[in-house]
């Protein structure tokens, strides 16, 4: 079963709610009920195959005026620690973004699909001040999915169609490594590895294989917690710090500068990303987003427009 991807500037232009989009007004990051509401919409749409949730619009598609500030400077290692506390999952598919609609921002919050649904460990509960009495947004032991515009416990035709999802990616996986082999050269010669048992590694202790092979480049352990020390809002702190005021970036404009230029697949001096946790990055990456903006002072505002391009 084949996803509709959605973009961000497909989400803004859309007529209403659907099940790839979903309207906020506001996104308050110090209210619990917000934080609930909202990680039921996010795990919602992972589990359903990704969408987008805009941060700033009535459900009517009117602007609300609502500033996304902090949440376009949230650190998305927040979100993953908030997905985390009610669902156990350090899940980091999603990209906070910003986009623009008659001349204001907003915030996107860009989703992408899990292979395994999500599950609620914890309930999502807290004290409505408005209506003055308390709101549970999901129960512990609940799968969420998206039907239609609205976010709601999975029934079985869910389960089935996220079922044949994976079944969809794991087929193209397949497929795509058997036209690997059809195309490779007469003649060339396929192997299959067999793995070979490894004792376990002692705490403190990190497992290497020893060959006597002369081209073999040496081993060395690199800790990416001291090559790249920063987090999103420590990389922000520091480059703006270093500008000293002529610029202030955000979490977009990184985001921007990452994608345009390939950061996250052509620099692995400047980008780390853990298997658990998110992105981390280098002193190396403060000091070349620094020097482009000093080559160029429109630098950020390029990336911006052609990330908006590529979109």
């Amino acid at each position: 079963m084949k996803v509709k991807s959605i973009t961000p500037d497909k989400a803004k232009n859309a007529k209403r709610e659907s099940k790839r989009v979903e309207r906020k007004e506001k996104f308050d990051i110090n209210q619990t009920g917000d934080w609930c509401e909202i990680i039921k919409d996010i795990v919602a749409m992972a589990n359903s195959g990704g969408g987008c949730i805009l941060v700033g619009v009535k459900n009517d598609g009117t602007l609300s005026g609502w500033d996304p500030t902090l949440v376009l400077n949230l650190d998305p290692a927040d979100l993953t620690n908030k997905v985390a506390k009610y669902t156990g999952e350090q899940f980091d598919g999603f990209d906070i973004t910003e986009t623009e609609k008659d001349g204001r921002r907003l915030a996107v919050l860009q989703i992408r699909g899990v292979s395994m649904p999500m599950v609620f460990t914890k309930p999502g509960a807290y004290h409505d001040r408005g209506l003055e009495k308390d709101k549970v947004a999901f129960r512990e032991g609940t799968i969420y999915f998206r039907h239609g515009a609205k976010s709601e416990p999975a029934n079985s035709k869910d389960l089935q169609e996220c079922l044949d999802r994976e079944i969809e990616r794991r087929r193209k996986s397949l497929f795509s490594n058997i036209l690997k082999v059809m195309e490779a050269p007469v003649g060339s010669q396929i192997d299959v590895l067999q793995p070979r048992p490894i004792e376990p590694a002692l705490p403190g202790e990190t497992s290497i294989t020893i060959v006597d092979d002369p081209t073999v480049p040496a081993y060395r352990e690199v800790d990416r917690d001291k090559t790249h020390p920063h987090r999103q809002t420590e990389l922000l702190s520091r480059v703006n710090q270093m500008l000293g005021g002529s610029k202030d970036i955000n979490t977009y404009d990184v985001l921007c500068a990452r994608k345009v230029h390939k950061i996250d697949q052509t620099k692995p001096k400047f980008y780390h990303k853990p298997r658990y946790g998110s992105p981390q990055y280098s002193d190396a990456f403060v000091n070349w987003l620094v020097e482009q903006y000093t080559k160029d002072s429109l630098f950020f505002d390029k990336a911006r427009e052609e990330y908006r391009r590529q979109e």
